[in-house]
């Protein structure tokens, strides 16, 4: 390699995210317990230096780095200011919950920030073994971030789970490059796509790798029937690592989801498509019917996840032409604005001595604190898809990526809508609780100013641009248009 030539811009942020990481990890080292609110805000100035250099190398065409491994392009800059919002997000709202959890350490802080330098590498690979190198970065840190309290026989069962299945799923993603490879001659995306527009390529082992990355894909989006871990992760782990694995990384995923399918293997569109109609349609029927019956509104929220993994999955049915893959884009970063808000407002009705993990702990939440029911009533609103609220346009622009492909998916987006009204149920059942029913405790919530600020603005936003979602729509258009 000449390093002379080698050109590290692209890769800034992520070099300054790993500086940073390393100035967190070794201050909290040096502290006590009552000295965490250093790390703390270490983290959060950390996360906002790593953004604005994000922004200060902003570029309009997309620049490569690594001899190709690793990019920076349109999607993969939208991706990561909206996951340092996240993260940013996760850590503002999260500090009282973690202190009355006696799990107000460092580790929560620079396991975050390993998994966020993780998603941002996912999200600029250009390369399978880059991809594959991201991701586990990414999976690594979030196993452990499940078992932080380490007292919680729950967490750690949880966990356990989530490690041994996502070990498998990682082989099988691992199974089905080596197929890929074997089939191609190639792990670079782009020379992948050049193999296949020849005529040298095994079928079969194309056939066979696809099946594998597709399996890997889908566990990592959580959609059945590779949801198993999602309902024992999201109720195991502590509301704030919850709200983690609930927003940032669900990007992450979309654009791991885009890297392989859409710049790798388009050219395999047809074979693909119809397994991730398949998945699609078996999450939105078993996410919306499995949530019903829940009454722990963190499982409940695990199985509206996979319901929304579920949209996601059929927006990429759309393709380039369609806008199926912004509106798969679009509706990633909606479902994380509208997870921060939900998760929230359940962190901060959780006190030492209470968790609000039961739909029945949000009873009469509006004559205790009707700022908390209202944002609440905002999320779920948005997530149900009521306007005029983010999440209806959201699943608005889903639904007219498949409309646009012609008659070949017209029924999935029918089923699509039906399964959306029956998931509204669920929602509403919430709202109905915090508005009519009289309350079971007097907890009337326990936030920091700038956490109620931060939540506010959250909350206004769905409704803000919701009412004009063309800018952020747009965004991601032509985010999508500097990628291809």
């Amino acid at each position: 390699m000449n390093w002379a030539e080698l050109n590290l811009t692209p890769a800034i942020p992520e070099i300054t995210l790993l500086c940073a990481l390393g100035v967190v990890l070794l201050v909290d080292l040096f502290l006590t317990d009552r000295q965490r609110g250093i790390t703390y805000a270490l983290s959060l100035v950390s996360v906002a230096l790593v953004a604005a250099v994000q922004l200060a190398i902003w570029q309009g065409q997309p620049a490569e780095a690594f001899n190709n491994l690793f990019v920076n392009d349109g999607i993969s800059q939208v991706a990561k200011l909206m996951m340092y919002l996240g993260v940013f997000l996760v850590f503002i709202y999260s500090r009282n919950y973690l202190a009355n959890r006696d799990i107000f350490k460092g580790e929560f802080y620079t396991l975050t920030l390993f998994a966020l330098l993780g998603m941002n590498i996912m999200v600029s690979a250009n390369h399978f073994l880059t991809l594959y190198v991201g991701l586990e970065l990414l999976s690594l840190a979030m196993y452990a971030m499940v078992a932080l309290r380490r007292d919680n026989l729950q967490a750690t069962e949880a966990a356990l789970k989530y490690f041994v299945l996502g070990a498998l799923a990682s082989g099988l993603l691992l199974y089905g490059i080596s197929f890929v490879y074997g089939a191609t001659g190639h792990l670079q995306l782009n020379a992948v796509l050049g193999a296949l527009q020849g005529s040298d390529v095994n079928p079969w082992l194309m056939t066979l790798g696809l099946i594998f990355i597709v399996v890997g894909v889908a566990f990592k989006l959580g959609v059945v029937p590779f949801h198993m871990w999602v309902p024992d992760v999201y109720e195991g782990a502590p509301t704030a690592v919850t709200a983690f694995i609930g927003s940032a990384p669900k990007i992450a995923a979309t654009v791991f989801a885009f890297r392989i399918v859409g710049t790798g293997l388009p050219t395999l569109a047809e074979d693909w498509s119809q397994m991730f109609a398949l998945l699609a349609v078996a999450s939105l029927f078993v996410g919306n019917l499995a949530a019903i019956m829940q009454t722990n509104i963190k499982r409940m929220l695990a199985y509206s996840t996979v319901s929304h993994m579920g949209f996601v999955m059929l927006a990429f049915l759309g393709g380039f032409q369609n806008g199926g893959y912004a509106a798969a884009l679009y509706y990633s970063i909606v479902y994380m604005l509208t997870g921060l808000v939900a998760f929230g407002v359940l962190m901060a009705l959780s006190n030492k001595e209470h968790e609000c993990e039961k739909i029945s702990d949000l009873a009469g939440l509006n004559q205790k604190s009707p700022f908390l029911a209202l944002m609440m009533l905002l999320a779920m609103f948005s997530m149900a898809g009521i306007p005029p609220l983010m999440g209806f346009y959201a699943k608005l622009s889903v639904l007219q990526a498949l409309v646009a492909t012609g008659g070949a998916y017209l029924w999935v987006a029918v089923f699509a809508v039906v399964m959306s009204l029956i998931g509204a149920f669920y929602y509403l059942r919430v709202v109905k609780v915090m508005y009519f029913d009289e309350p079971e405790n007097d907890i009337k919530g326990d936030m920091r100013a700038d956490a109620i600020v931060f939540l506010g603005l959250n909350g206004l936003a769905l409704l803000v641009l919701g009412i004009l979602p063309t800018s952020v729509v747009e965004w991601c258009v032509r985010a999508l248009q500097m990628t291809l």
